[in-house]
């Protein structure tokens, strides 16, 4: 069992039943998938850019993306239905919270003038997204395998009701998010 999941099981759950006063531990919030996505128009013309893309997200979530092809034309961006125009990963129970372990402890603590996650990239009920401009962040990429560098993006769905719910949740975690702004009175 890995180290985050041990800890939501003995404490997060309840903490959060104490905080919220919920009277069913089925109705706790929890994470219930964590989705890493890489999107490039520039993969549909070049293959090399395109493997590189599906080796570092195999690196960095330990599990093989699959590729997504476009849906449908979009001549404003000469794109033909069928072409590569992403690779992406959905990570569940162990691998998830190992992933997010690694993000929390490692890759995020690396970030060179980090304050901490912007809180208005939460979506209403509690799913929380957010991105990197490079794939250098993560330590599991070599800096000499980078050929050319490329954002990726990273979803956590939780199955809280709110925002609030779901920022407390990731809080327990260890989530970093910006401190807010004690207004003066």
């Amino acid at each position: 069992m890995s180290r985050l999941r041990k800890l939501y099981n003995e404490s997060i759950i309840t903490e959060l039943k104490n905080r919220f006063g919920y009277k069913n531990i089925e109705l706790v919030p929890k994470i219930e998938k964590i989705t890493v996505n890489v999107g490039s128009g520039e993969m549909q013309t070049n293959k090399q850019y395109a493997d590189d893309i599906v080796t570092d997200i195999k690196l960095i979530t330990g599990q093989t993306p699959i590729v997504t092809k476009a849906k449908k034309a979009i001549s404003a961006f000469k794109l033909r239905e069928g072409n590569v125009v992403g690779a992406t990963v959905t990570l569940r129970k162990d691998r998830m919270y190992d992933f997010l372990d690694k993000l929390v402890s490692i890759t995020i603590p690396r970030l060179r003038d980090f304050r901490g996650l912007s809180l208005k990239s939460f979506d209403g009920h509690g799913n929380y997204s957010f991105g990197f401009k490079e794939q250098s962040v993560f330590s599991e990429i070599p800096y000499e395998n980078i050929h050319r560098s490329h954002g990726i993006q990273i979803t956590i769905q939780t199955s809280a009701k709110n925002n609030a719910e779901g920022k407390a949740l990731l809080e327990c975690f260890g989530v970093p998010f910006v401190k807010e702004a004690v207004k003066e009175q």
